[in-house]
């Protein structure tokens, strides 16, 4: 079992409860109130965009999750998002990190750094990725340039396993797709749809006109064509040497 598939045991820090830890104090909140008047956070106002949709663990695609994707683009080709397992904001845990990219700067990677991302084109198109309560018209073109990028997407909390802190080595995740073990469990979309009040499958008829990519390169989505996933595991190895400051 690779460092990805496990935490440390034993260990307190798994379980139902919540993360550990006491409520936070009124002179916490003072601290955190006043830091945010004379700080500067632009970084996190770039994020303009919240994205609900699914993902599927790579070594292990029975374990599928909904995740909540906070974005912001850096340019019309590339995409950064902040991954919470929740929207709201007493829960929301941060889970990952996952960055999209355009199809043209995805052709210029080389074939082993293409395995560790996936397609978008599923996604978008069967409605899985929806942007909460914002009209479909308003957002129909940046799906459409959405449905020709890739994403690689690390999970850094594996909150699906119990565990009450981010434990063990990070674990490659994947989009789903429409072959199994692909294909997104019902009861997922139904809890999903349940509480924003939507319907995966009225939004899904509503975006057949979106263009399907030219071209999905196999090297994407790489347990499609050879049923092998990716995992990370630790290595104890020897320090750099290096020469102290004179």
């Amino acid at each position: 079992m690779a460092s990805t598939d496990k935490s440390p045991e034993p260990t307190p820090a798994k379980g139902s409860d919540p993360t550990p830890g006491e409520a936070m104090t009124i002179g916490q909140h003072v601290v955190d109130k006043s830091a945010m008047m004379v700080q500067s956070f632009k970084p996190i106002y770039q994020m303009s965009q919240h994205v609900c949709t699914f993902a599927l663990y790579s070594h292990d695609m029975s374990r599928q999750i909904e995740t909540h994707h906070y974005c912001s683009r850096l340019t019309n080709q590339f995409l950064q998002c902040a991954v919470y397992d929740s929207d709201e904001s007493n829960k929301g845990r941060l889970i990952g990190v996952e960055y999209i990219i355009s199809d043209d700067i995805f052709e210029t990677l080389p074939p082993e750094e293409q395995k560790l991302w996936h397609s978008h084109a599923y996604e978008i198109k069967s409605a899985l990725w929806v942007n909460p309560r914002v009209p479909e018209m308003i957002g129909m073109s940046e799906l459409e340039n959405l449905a020709k990028t890739y994403g690689k997407f690390w999970c850094t909390w594996q909150v699906d396993r119990g565990d009450r802190l981010p434990l063990g080595a990070p674990a490659l995740m994947m989009s789903p797709q429409a072959v199994s073990p692909g294909l997104v469990r019902p009861d997922l979309l139904h809890e999903r749809d349940e509480k924003y009040n939507i319907s995966t499958e009225s939004i899904k008829k509503s975006r057949v006109e979106i263009p399907e990519p030219e071209m999905i390169n196999p090297m994407a989505d790489y347990w499609k064509q050879h049923g092998k996933g990716f995992v990370i595991d630790f290595e104890e190895t020897d320090m750099k040497k290096w020469a102290p400051f004179p």
